[in-house]
């Protein structure tokens, strides 16, 4: 199989035949990038619960119900790429501790359950105590069903639940790190694939999901206060994203950089393919709209005292950037790595499809389902103030 076109594959030079179909598609693209936004949130979460950044107060209980909902999406792009997704319990009954995958699938129930609920629960009983006071029918069954039994909201007891909450938190910082770096953890201890075989691929995946989840939190601010959205914490979210993508970035070419140093058998494939076949998602989509341009326009805003509503519409734009950035940050992993062969002398395509089990159309119906769920939490919860006069939104 020198070389040859079809109507669906296009592979040039040597091939294996294994290699002409590639296995993971858009889905497998969109999972890790949707537990990347997970990670993100509740990481900008702890900035404000942990570090005290009390210009990211506003965003603080958004950023968590944003991290829920990402997170209750996260399995099912998984879930549809498998062919009988019922299977996917034998993972947890019957479970086998060398394969990372099926680890994954406790990291992801203990943040669940053990973190993320739980912190939620504790920081917004008192608003559900007082939601289900004074609501009627339903809608006052299920707010009393969420409080547990528990209704006491004297002062000593909320003193507890913030306790408990910050001890939450602080725990939740690494099972964050550990939910999304396990991803890059997958990638990178592939040692058969040259493109995804490296120490730093965990690290890298852990700093885009923060540049990811803060970038996310910002649009959904904005978005959801219009133009109430206070320009302190935006300037502070800003700032805070703007670190996250230096180190992302310099992250990412320390990577490039080793590669060109070590030069080994597998760069001359690896720079034909970031060249050719990657060079439009990779240098202009990843790194020109998704890096270069938001690096040089938020670091611009923290040199220079721009006005405000400029400020507010650059903010808004520079994060979705980021985000498109972020996403074809995935896809070259995810689809680049399935793009040479093992013999490292030919190449294969990926065509997208928009139907099908796999396909565009799926994919973008699951992207939709975290703001689905959002869009119910925010109906349940106020995640602006909690105060006994707005309780909950309803």
């Amino acid at each position: 199989m020198d070389q040859f076109t079809s109507n669906i594959f296009q592979p040039v030079g040597y091939i294996y035949p294994n290699d002409a179909e590639l296995q993971w598609s858009t889905l497998i693209v969109l999972y890790p990038y949707i537990t990347g936004l997970v990670a993100g949130a509740f990481i900008l979460a702890s900035l404000h619960r942990v570090f005290n950044v009390v210009p990211l107060k506003p965003v603080y209980r958004l950023s968590l119900l944003a991290a829920l909902s990402f997170l209750l999406a996260a399995p099912l792009p998984l879930l549809a790429h498998l062919g009988h997704p019922e299977r996917a319990f034998e993972i947890m009954m019957t479970p086998h501790l060398s394969s990372a995958m099926a680890v994954f699938g406790f990291v992801y129930a203990w943040y669940l359950m053990a973190v993320l609920l739980v912190e939620i629960w504790l920081d917004y009983r008192k608003d559900i105590v007082l939601a289900e006071r004074k609501s009627r029918g339903p809608k006052k069954w299920l707010y009393a069903l969420f409080t547990l039994g528990l209704f006491d909201i004297s002062d000593e007891a909320l003193r507890v639940d913030e306790r408990w909450g910050h001890a939450i938190t602080i725990v939740g910082i690494p099972s964050a790190f550990l939910l999304h770096g396990y991803v890059g953890f997958i990638f990178g201890s592939i040692k058969a694939n040259p493109w995804w075989s490296t120490v730093l691929m965990p690290i890298i995946f852990l700093f885009s999901a923060m540049v990811s989840g803060m970038a996310v939190v910002l649009i959904l601010y904005m978005l959801l206060q219009r133009g109430r959205a206070q320009i302190t914490c935006l300037d502070a979210l800003a700032k805070y994203l703007f670190y996250t993508l230096v180190a992302d970035f310099s992250l990412e070419a320390l990577d490039l950089i080793h590669r060109l140093y070590t030069m080994e058998e597998s760069f001359e494939i690896l720079y034909l393919l970031m060249s050719g076949r990657l060079f439009l998602t990779m240098i202009l989509f990843q790194f020109g709209l998704g890096t270069i341009i938001p690096l040089v326009v938020l670091g611009a805003i923290q040199l220079f005292p721009f006005a405000e509503k400029f400020r507010r519409r650059t903010y808004a734009l520079t994060s979705l950037f980021i985000l498109f950035g972020v996403f074809f940050m995935r896809w070259n992993i995810v689809e680049g790595g399935q793009l040479f062969s093992k013999s490292l002398r030919g190449f294969t395509t990926y065509k997208v499809h928009f139907a099908g089990q796999e396909g565009l159309f799926m994919a973008l119906a699951i992207a939709l389902v975290p703001f689905l769920i959002l869009a119910v939490l925010l109906w349940l919860f106020n995640p602006w103030e909690s105060s006994e006069e707005t309780g909950a939104v309803s």
